[in-house]
């Protein structure tokens, strides 16, 4: 009977080889990893920073729409303040929402899985942003131990998030080695000290550059009225507010000395990413313009409003009408347009009226 048996299962085993001995590879769950749903789909950048891109580029496309409709060289002027005016919105969003801040990469060769002694070749990078971290894990080549190594994990440490959570579902999935142990470090028990650092200066500098976003709207309805001083001041602001968040992060991840981060055969080594010099620059930028904008305003004010087309020529007179909103809404008129005025003498006028009225008939009342 055991020999019928085992001639049947051999029997079984030669119709039907095996597949290739795999790692992690099961073919009842369609040639995806064990206790992982699959890899995820990949999109060429961040979702959020791809709305915000699109937002910004459909107000763009519209304002360029509606350009020719205007005259002169106001064309021109109008470009460049709604191109100014949208890149510095974009930034100031982008950069909140973007995981580039302190960024590093290393090319090594590491352990792939728990109790495997299988080492693979692969690049791993590390993004820190304001909200989290991004860990990159991309084989050198990608198909290696009839696998395809390719991850990009993320990990939160936002208002409503709980980033050790985050990390026992990633040791549940069966993450590789090199994923878990970046994730590691910025966990809130790690020696290092990662989490509280990049936490807490994510959370100032996020602050400020919602801050800053504020003064952006506020200076583009200002500037959109006769208070174009206020304006510069709003903008200003902002390259303010901007400058303030770098100098948070700067601080608050420079207060513990740096963390070692071994991998294999090599050390990653992070430094300030795109998002921080790009923020660095707008900021910068922001200050510029504001404070050129207060110049402006002492020196050649009447060039400042007609750059902002608020500005009936050199002799403009501002004139203020009730009707029209008071001193909320007021209205250039040029002095050419105004009615001149008469120097007539008050005494002599008057004289003149009443000799008229006495004796009409007498010669010395005659003009």
């Amino acid at each position: 009977m055991f020999k019928q048996l085992e001639y049947s299962v051999i029997t079984v085993m030669m119709e039907h080889p095996p597949l290739p001995h795999t790692s992690t590879k099961m073919a009842a769950f369609g040639h995806t990893f064990p206790f992982y749903a699959g890899p995820k789909p990949t999109f060429p950048m961040d979702t959020a920073l791809a709305v915000i891109i699109t937002i910004f580029l459909t107000a763009l496309v519209t304002f360029i729409v509606i350009l020719p409709g205007i005259r002169g060289k106001m064309r021109l002027f109008w470009l460049l303040r709604v191109v100014t005016s949208l890149f510095i919105g974009a930034v100031i969003l982008a950069v909140n929402f973007s995981s580039e801040w302190s960024v590093g990469q290393v090319s090594t060769n590491t352990s792939y899985k728990a109790f495997s002694s299988e080492w693979i070749s692969v690049d791993v990078g590390l993004q820190v942003g304001l909200g989290g971290v991004n860990i990159t894990l991309t084989g050198t080549p990608v198909q290696q131990l009839n696998e395809t190594i390719n991850y990009n994990e993320e990990f939160t440490w936002r208002l409503g998030e709980n980033y050790a959570e985050e990390y026992e579902k990633a040791l549940e999935k069966g993450l590789p080695d090199p994923v878990l142990y970046l994730a590691e470090k910025f966990t809130p028990n790690s020696p290092c000290g990662l989490h509280g650092q990049y936490r807490l200066a994510g959370h100032y500098t996020s602050a400020m550059l919602w801050v800053a976003f504020l003064c952006w709207l506020l200076a583009n309805v200002m500037l959109s009225m006769p208070v174009l001083a206020y304006g510069g001041h709003m903008l200003l602001a902002t390259g303010i507010f901007q400058l303030l968040g770098l100098l948070f992060f700067s601080m608050a991840t420079s207060l513990t000395p740096p963390c070692p981060l071994y991998l294999g055969t090599a050390v990653l080594h992070t430094h300030c990413g795109p998002a921080f010099w790009i923020t660095l620059a707008t900021g910068l930028l922001c200050v510029l313009l504001g404070l050129a904008m207060a110049v402006a305003h002492r020196m050649q004010p009447h060039r400042l409003k007609a750059f902002f087309n608020q500005s009936g020529g050199e002799g403009s007179v501002l004139e203020w009408n009730p009707e029209e909103g008071g001193f909320l809404s007021p209205r250039y008129q040029s002095t050419a347009e105004s009615p001149e005025p008469q120097d007539i003498p008050l005494l002599e006028a008057s004289s003149e009226t009443c000799c008229k009225e006495e004796h009409p008939r007498e010669p010395d009342c005659a003009p």
